[in-house]
């Protein structure tokens, strides 16, 4: 089959690779339908991840047909169209009992994340093998492991460029609205106007938030914020921030502040271009109210200096972070897609065939033509 491979440091290439086969009895394989573009791809693009060898298959947000079940698979059958979970859960360890798939024991095919983040968590399609991923979905095919767990049927009315987002890009996005616990009446920030940004800013609205602003340094984008009703838009360019929010929160500061703003294309990262990835989240601790909370999304840094840690302790502030949600939430996003409560296919600006995948892939990287997510079609 025909498959979008990282071949070094920004160096993609469209290969010829084995078809994928069922290994495990609770395996089915996948047709992909579409596949996305996502920033959590650019470090291993851009060659910051060691563990990467030439000819992974990239892409973890995938939509498809299943064309081939395991004996143990129950809720899948050959012809359903579906969407896959970006984690790879097992759904039956301690922490998928508690309902944490996201941190699953089982769902990696290795574990050597241990130097940067301790034990292993649950595995993520485009991965190197050697940080416990998957073959990616910027294929024709896709083993899915688990597949009555991180698989689920698209209802008849959403099409496929909307579906490919209920993967990874809405579950993160709805996910840190809910570690943020966002409720009515709050003041959010959320820094990035990506689509994870966008979205959780949506999500934001959707739970009651009186007050929604996006920090962002792209018109282009901010612009496209500001089409969902109570979304507000700030250019960390023309204004003081930090004075800014103040102003729009009565003096207080946000009452939940979210970094989405994604990890760095190159070398350097937005806004101010420092090497470590970490100005954004500084600059959300700094603006968050006293005994509010700041939800971390962007997984792209694995460590951060200058973290402002006694800003956190003498300010009360709770930090969580969940760049990848499980797969729980997807079944409900998908119904609000279909209720038409949820829409994203605004975000897929560029459509290309899975060949162009290396200019896709320059375009997303570089922002270039208004460009937030390049949909692939094998």
């Amino acid at each position: 089959m025909r498959a979008l491979c990282w071949e070094g440091a920004d160096a993609l290439s469209v290969r010829r690779v084995p078809d994928p086969e069922l290994r495990n009895a609770h395996d089915m394989i996948v047709r992909v339908r579409r596949s996305v573009t996502c920033g959590g791809d650019l470090p291993l693009l851009a060659g910051r991840i060691p563990e990467a060898a030439a000819g992974e298959v990239l892409g973890h947000e995938f939509v498809g047909d299943v064309v081939e079940v395991g004996p143990d698979v129950r809720r899948h059958r050959v012809a359903d169209r579906v969407v896959v979970g970006a984690s790879v859960a097992c759904g039956a360890c301690w922490f998928c009992r508690q309902g944490l798939l996201a941190c699953c024991d089982n769902g990696t095919s290795g574990g050597a994340a241990e130097p940067e983040w301790g034990p292993p968590t649950a595995g993520c399609y485009g991965r190197p093998a050697r940080l416990g991923g998957f073959a990616g979905g910027h294929a024709e095919f896709v083993r899915v492991p688990y597949a009555d767990v991180g698989a689920f049927a698209v209802p008849a009315g959403v099409d496929d460029d909307r579906a490919v987002f209920a993967a990874d890009a809405a579950p993160a996005a709805w996910h840190g609205a809910e570690l943020g616990g966002i409720g009515p009446g709050d003041v959010v920030a959320v820094w990035g106007a990506g689509a994870v940004g966008q979205l959780t800013a949506g999500a934001a609205v959707a739970r009651g938030a009186a007050r929604v602003v996006v920090v962002d340094e792209h018109d282009d984008r901010l612009r496209m914020v500001t089409r969902n009703p109570g979304v507000e838009a700030l250019n960390h360019r023309y204004v003081d921030v930090l004075a800014e929010l103040r102003e729009r929160s009565g003096g207080r500061g946000p009452d939940v502040c979210v970094d989405a703003a994604g990890p760095p294309a190159g070398p350097t990262r937005w806004p101010t271009g420092e090497p470590d990835g970490g100005v954004a989240l500084r600059e959300a601790v700094h603006a968050c109210r006293k005994g509010g909370t700041v939800v971390v999304l962007d997984g792209g840094a694995g460590f951060v200096d200058r973290f402002p840690v006694g800003a956190v302790a003498e300010k009360g502030l709770v930090v969580r972070g969940g760049r990848r949600a499980g797969p729980g939430a997807i079944p409900e996003l998908l119904n609000r897609m279909a209720r038409d409560e949820l829409v994203t296919e605004h975000l897929a600006t560029h459509r290309l065939p899975l060949e162009r995948g290396a200019d896709g892939y320059a375009l997303f990287r570089d922002r270039a033509d208004g460009c937030v997510r390049v949909v692939f079609t094998p």
